[in-house]
Parts: structure tokens; C-alpha cells; sequence
């Protein structure tokens, strides 16, 4: 869209649809919302749209179809890989869903909730706990992240051990389509042979396919009571071993396993005054544990820690462990889990990637790669931590003393971020397990990714997104002979 006159009556077009509460072009009110949570990526913005329902969404998105104009969707503006963020010309709509807010449906008995896409994670989580339900998807930002944006990118987070990831949890699915259509696949059936599955292809896209507008999601009776486990290990080999170990002893009961070692639990304690650590002792790795059960059956859950933990010890795996002795003291182990990444991010610049690996090599491929990364970049620290029993580790290097954030990060850390993709990609792992790939991982995804998905991601989104108006320049790489966006 060139020209003035165009430009100016798609404006007012796309003022009279959503009215003054659902369209500004205000460069204060825009600000906060154009630059990515991690401060690596900021853009501009035609205009910032605020849609109050679907069908201001569907409105807006067919006018932008008719005038060519793209589409920015963003949720809570947490994410990690600038996937939510729009480029410097301007020209985008940035669409935010926050606005669209509402539970629509919770039924306890059917055990399912549908969710307009900007109700906040943390709130799902409170409704749910009112009917004596939970959502079994948690993570660190889980005050921030909206049901939207966690379907968008497919999140994970802690639980994925036992529940799965976000794409696990959806039943039924709303979205708009880039010709302003509205896919209703809400309805949620056990079986249901019609086709393919097509809000299965919509999450974890990113925008690119369709604007998720609502989500029916799966919900579980709350817990009756959990155990929570602190262990101090000697090598991230004795935490998968006693992962092993915990799942053959606890089997359904085991919800979590978190690993970290001690370079990030003394950053955390640095970080928060008054934190403290589990454990008395030096320990080379930290594992928390959680197990649950459902009510009428938690009476044996420290029971069956203290077995694990004494299984752990007469292994020779478990150094030293405590069990939290009541509900705060559980909380204050997890605070020291959510809390390694902004502990880690203040001491400096460093290169953050969220990766996977195949679950029995994830020890191996910690323990080979980090004195790898340190050998090759010199002054560098390497440190790994997270869902040791799903795959995922994030793996971040922090730069040397000194390192100028911004120009750290453009210059070396490109070389160490592709060192590390390497790595993984060597190790038959995914350079993004639960993140997305958004903006900054895109030309990675092209240069290790396999041709043939390639191909198949790009023709999908040929034949959904023509025009390529729905965030453009995010997931899918350009073809190798294609001009530069």
C-alpha cells in the first residue's frame, strides 16, 4: 500500500470498525509494545489494533487483505524469539488480543474451559483452582503469557514431563484465516476422522497461518497434596540416573524434574536477597523434583520421595537432598527454578538457546558440549539447565567481563549461537524445543532444517497466507532463491 490516499482511508476504515477503545495510532501508547520482551527486537507499527471479539478480528483482518497491508498478532509480548515483534518500515498492523479476555466456558464436570486468546495463564489457573480444577501447563511468565500467544508457539514449561506441551492441551480451536474467514473448530470430539486436524497445524505457527482467537482447553482435577524434592548431585549423568530411577519408583506420581547447576542456583541466590539454598553443602548440579497425586491418594507422596531419594543416595547419585517440609517452602524452591534466567540475564550479555535433544542423550550432550563451547570462545561461560525429563535444556553462554551488550551479542554471539545449533543439530535435536522460532531463529531454521520440511512449511503457507500478510518475516524461511524481505 504506496499510496496517501490509500493509506489514509484504510485508517479510517479500520478506525470506524473498531472504534477509539480498539485502534490508535498513538506513538506513546504503541511504544511499550514494539520491542520484544528480551529487548533484542523493536519495530514500528501503522497502527496498533485492540479488537474486542472475533468478529472485529475477522472485520480487520479482511481489510487488511483488500489493502495489502500485514498483520503483527502479539499476545502478552513475553516471548522469547521476537516472533510477536514487527520491522522497522512501519507499515504493519500491530494486532493485539488482549482486549479479548474472557472465559467464555468452564465446565468442571466435562473437564474443559474455552478461553479467549488474551485471558492471562495465571488467571486460567485461578478460575480453575475456584472449581477445584487446574490447567496443567505452567511456566515462569505465567503472570504475563495469554492463551494466545502460549497456542501460537506451542509452549511448554514444567509439566511437560507428565501432561505434554501446549499442543497437548487444546481440544478445539477458533482462528481467522488470512482472507478474514473464521475457522470454528471449538468442539471438542474423541473422534473425528473429517480430514486433517487443522488446529493441530495452527499451533505452534506463530501467526503466520491464522489468528488464534479462542482455544478450548483440557482441564484436570486439582491435586490432593504434592512433594517436592531438592537433591545435590556430583555430574548431570547422576541427574539423569536419578530421573531413571524416580520415574521406575514414582512412576505417575512424577510431574517434574528440573535440573540446574551450582554456577546458576549461586547467580540466583545473588539475585534475590533474601533466597536461600536447600542445601547446606557444595554440589556440582542441583535437581528439583515434584511429585503429586490427585485427593484421597496423597497421603503416600513423602513417603514415596523419601524412597526415591534414598533409592538416590544408596545409588551413589544423590550427595545431599531435602523434601519441602510445607507449601511455602515448595514455593521457594520453585522461585529459585523461574528465577535462573533473569538471574543469569543480569549479570550481563549472553546468548540464550532454547534447545532439544533426544531424553537419553540430554546428560551427554550437556556434558560434552559446555567444556566444547568454552574451549572454542575464550572467556566465555557455558551453563545448561531446565527440563531434564523432557529434553529440554536451555543452554546459555554468557559473554566474557566486559562485553558490551548489543555489540556482544551481533558479533560473537552469532558465531556462538551457530556453534551451539551445530551441536545440536549433530546430536539429531531441535534448535528451538519450546520458544518458536519467530525472527531470530528463522535463517538458522533454514540453513539446518530438513529440505523437504522446508518445503512443505513453505507451501503451506503459500496456500493459506498468499498475500503473506500474517506475520511476515517470522518461522517460515525464505527459499534459497527468494529475494530478501
Amino acid at each position: 500500500m504506496t499510496e496517501t490516499s490509500d493509506k489514509q482511508s484504510f485508517l479510517q476504515q479500520a478506525e470506524d470498525l473498531l472504534g477509539p477503545r480498539g485502534f490508535t495510532r498513538d506513538p506513546e501508547l504503541m511504544a511499550p509494545w514494539l520491542t520484544d520482551w528480551r529487548q533484542r527486537y523493536s519495530g514500528a507499527a501503522l497502527a496498533m489494533a485492540s479488537p474486542a471479539d472475533t468478529q472485529e478480528v475477522a472485520g480487520l483482518v479482511a481489510l487488511c487483505a483488500e489493502h495489502g497491508v500485514a498483520i503483527v498478532p502479539q499476545g502478552g509480548n513475553s516471548g522469547m524469539s521476537g516472533g510477536a515483534t514487527p520491522d522497522g518500515s512501519g507499515e504493519a498492523m500491530l494486532l493485539s488480543l488482549r482486549r479479548m479476555d474472557r472465559i467464555r466456558e468452564l465446565d468442571a464436570e466435562a473437564g474443559q474451559a474455552v478461553c479467549e486468546a488474551g485471558v492471562i495463564l495465571q488467571t486460567l489457573h485461578e478460575e480453575t483452582a475456584r472449581q477445584r480444577m487446574r490447567f496443567p501447563l505452567t511456566l515462569g511468565g505465567k503472570g504475563s503469557a495469554t492463551i494466545g500467544g502460549l497456542v501460537s508457539t506451542n509452549a511448554g514449561g514444567t509439566q511437560v514431563l507428565r501432561h505434554g506441551t501446549m499442543r497437548a492441551q487444546v481440544l478445539g480451536l477458533e482462528a481467522v484465516l488470512a482472507d478474514g474467514s473464521v475457522l470454528d473448530a471449538l468442539t471438542a470430539l474423541k473422534k473425528d476422522n473429517r480430514g486433517f486436524d487443522l488446529k493441530q497445524l495452527l499451533i505452534g505457527s506463530e501467526g503466520t497461518l491464522g489468528i488464534v482467537t479462542a482455544a478450548r482447553l483440557r482441564l484436570l482435577p486439582e491435586i490432593g497434596g504434592r512433594a517436592v524434592m531438592w537433591a545435590g548431585l556430583a555430574t548431570i549423568g547422576d541427574a539423569r540416573k536419578l530421573l531413571l530411577l524416580a520415574q521406575r519408583l514414582a512412576s505417575d506420581e512424577l510431574e517434574g524434574f528440573e535440573v540446574m547447576p551450582a554456577h546458576c542456583l549461586a547467580s540466583v541466590l545473588d539475585h534475590l536477597p533474601d533466597a536461600r539454598s536447600p542445601l547446606a553443602g557444595e554440589h556440582g548440579w542441583h535437581a528439583l523434583i515434584e511429585l503429586v497425586a490427585e485427593e484421597g491418594q496423597a497421603d503416600a507422596l513423602n513417603e514415596m520421595a523419601e524412597r526415591v531419594l534414598v533409592a538416590g543416595m544408596e545409588a551413589g547419585l544423590v550427595e545431599d537432598a531435602t523434601i519441602a517440609a510445607n507449601e511455602t517452602q515448595a514455593e521457594d524452591f520453585w522461585l529459585l527454578r523461574d528465577s535462573v534466567a533473569p538471574a543469569e540475564r543480569a549479570i550481563g550479555p549472553a546468548m540464550q538457546h532454547d534447545i532439544s535433544v533426544p531424553v537419553e542423550d540430554m546428560a551427554g550432550f550437556v556434558a560434552k558440549t559446555v567444556p566444547e563451547v568454552e574451549r572454542r570462545f575464550e572467556g566465555c561461560r557455558a551453563v545448561a539447565f531446565g527440563h531434564l525429563g523432557d529434553g529440554n535444556i536451555h543452554f546459555h553462554v554468557l559473554a566474557p567481563r566486559g562485553a558490551e551488550r548489543g555489540a556482544w551479542e551481533d558479533g560473537e554471539g552469532k558465531a556462538i549461537s551457530a556453534f551451539v545449533h551445530d551441536r545440536v543439530t549433530a546430536w539429531r535435536g531441535s534448535i528451538s524445543a519450546e520458544h518458536g522460532i519467530g525472527q531470530m531463529k528463522r535463517d538458522e531454521l533454514g540453513r539446518l532444517g530438513d529440505p523437504v520440511a522446508l518445503h512443505t512449511m513453505r507451501a503451506v503457507k503459500q496456500a493459506l497466507d498468499p498475500r503473506g500478510i500474517l506475520n511476515p518475516g517470522k518461522l517460515v524461511p525464505l527459499a534459497p532463491d527468494a529475494p530478501s524481505a
